[in-house]
């Protein structure tokens, strides 16, 4: 019998077959674990819905256009919209932008460190649902936060909880106890963690809060 190697699919792959089958209203859990073994649950398929506990107080201090980044598909930009904001969701995934242009947002499929439209100009920026982990380093991604603000805007982010140990490196994600894919680039930061990559990054923290299990802060250029 002859060997054959298993093919590892891109992580981005395994991301976008997940939310596909949580917008075909499928459970669809994800697991993102690192090279030293931690691991991340997310369920996919809650971001499909409308609205999860704890976002009132995050849309509640956004106003004026919003760049939600890492949109997903399309929760916080659809309802920051039915307040009646400009609100534009970014997303690498081509499942995560057609699904929330399916609901009803405005959303493009760019990379964050990419040029995006109103560099220098967003009023608010959303950092929801984990997505301070994109790239793989937290400071990196807030000064690409702090040159699409207005200078006096103000970033949202949300953090896993105190206690939580943060990294960034390498890991592979799964669906549903499937295989791993190839490596990516990620971050897990906790809220006590922060103070500093946003030094690092010129930002100052104005304000941190939880609602409903979840961690928030809001930051501005220094």
């Amino acid at each position: 019998m002859t060997a054959t190697s298993t093919r590892l699919l891109p992580a981005l792959t395994v991301f976008d077959a997940a939310l596909s089958r949580a917008g075909a209203g499928a459970t669809s859990v994800l697991t993102v674990r690192n090279n030293r073994g931690a691991e991340q649950q997310v369920d996919a398929t809650s971001w499909r819905r409308p609205w999860l506990p704890g976002d009132d107080r995050l849309l509640d201090r956004c106003g004026g256009p919003v760049l939600d980044i890492g949109c997903g598909p399309g929760r916080l930009t659809y309802a920051l919209s039915r307040r009646g904001h400009a609100a534009l969701g970014v997303d690498v995934s081509a499942a995560a932008v057609q699904l929330a242009r399916a609901r009803g947002a405005i959303a493009l499929r760019r990379d964050v460190f990419g040029a995006l439209p109103g560099e220098g100009r967003w009023r608010h920026l959303l950092l929801a649902d984990g997505n301070i982990g994109i790239g793989g380093d937290p400071a990196r991604l807030l000064r690409r936060g702090r040159e699409l603000l207005a200078p006096d805007g103000r970033l949202h982010v949300e953090l896993a909880p105190p206690g939580t140990p943060s990294w960034a490196g390498e890991a592979r994600i799964s669906a549903g106890g499937g295989p791993a894919s190839e490596p990516f680039r990620w971050a897990v930061l906790a809220a006590g963690d922060l103070p500093e990559p946003a030094v690092a990054s010129g930002l100052r923290i104005l304000a941190t809060w939880t609602e409903a299990g979840r961690w928030f802060a809001t930051l501005s250029p220094a």
